[in-house]
């Protein structure tokens, strides 16, 4: 993924700053496969991002310091917790003379979402430094930074498609996926991971196989029609238990449903956003307007997911 360096010029010209895209993560298909003793869940996911994002930037220099800004950065919470920080201390702490600095987050994406908000700005913080620092972001301290962050930022770092194993740390070779028209809902409430997963209630030490034959019949698809037809074998495990804890959820699935244009509609990662796919762009944006105009206090986007 492209990003860009911006700088003023002439005498007195502005610091350079880095700029990436921190592109929201929609996770097509979702399947629990087990809990391991340690505690965490086995997962077998479809990652794909959407063409909405926040947008971080680094200007290089000495400290690490950040400041969030934009229509969403209430919903960010304490600065000092920003996973944008966490990452770049995970990166330092493993590479000595490592050059951080100041980091300007628009924040734009809800969080506590299902989206991967938080992971992806995370993610894009560690393509900033490595970008700064002159590190391929398949240097093995980049790579153990993003897991020592979390489990979606691993996924993250290069934005492509791919199936994210076990408990985020084992990925796929890149999917290459056909453009997916999408809408993205959101009812406009929190739904924190951990309490999902909770409620879940998985007894640790069990495990079952993925199914490799839904990855085996999505690998290579070139049409979105028949994309869609295969991802409809597939599934979130943690909807229900989402459900439960956001009752909302199950509203904004049904609404997108009742699209008539819409192929399928499932929630993404833990919630509580949930995505429509669609064959066409126009109708992903006629859905998205008719959404808007039936539910004015949602966060409700038309996007494409690739």
């Amino acid at each position: 993924m492209a990003a860009d360096v911006t700088a003023a010029g002439g005498a007195g010209a502005s610091p350079v700053w880095l700029n990436e895209k921190a592109r929201a993560k929609v996770n097509l298909t979702l399947a629990v496969l087990g809990r391991r003793a340690d505690g965490f869940h086995l997962l077998d996911s479809l990652v794909a991002f959407a063409d909405i994002a926040d947008e971080l930037s680094l200007e290089p220099g000495p400290g690490l310091s950040l400041e969030v800004y934009g229509s969403r950065a209430k919903e960010a919470g304490a600065v000092a917790d920003n996973l944008v920080l966490k990452a770049a201390k995970a990166l330092a702490e493993r590479h000595d003379g490592l050059t951080l600095g100041h980091f300007r987050l628009d924040k734009r994406l809800p969080a506590a979402a299902g989206i991967g908000g938080g992971s992806s700005d995370a993610a894009a913080a560690l393509r900033l430094i490595a970008r700064a620092n002159e590190l391929p972001l398949t240097d093995e301290k980049v790579l153990a930074a993003a897991r020592a962050t979390g489990s979606d930022v691993p996924v993250c770092l290069q934005v492509v498609g791919r199936w994210m194993r076990d408990a985020g740390e084992t990925l796929s070779a890149p999917v290459p996926l056909p453009p997916l028209p999408a809408v993205l809902l959101n009812p406009g409430v929190a739904t924190p991971t951990a309490d999902v997963f909770r409620t879940l209630a998985l007894p640790a030490g069990t495990a079952i196989s993925p199914d490799l034959s839904l990855a085996a019949a999505i690998e290579g698809e070139k049409s979105p029609t028949a994309l869609i037809r295969h991802l409809d074998r597939g599934r979130n495990d943690l909807e229900p238990a989402a459900l439960v804890l956001r009752p909302a959820i199950g509203e904004a699935l049904a609404v997108l449903r009742g699209q008539p244009t819409c192929r399928l509609a499932r929630m993404s990662g833990s919630g509580a956003t949930v995505f429509g796919l669609f064959e066409t762009a126009e109708a992903a944006v006629a859905a998205r307007q008719a959404i808007a105009e039936r539910r004015p206090g949602w966060w409700v986007v038309d996007t494409v997911i690739g």
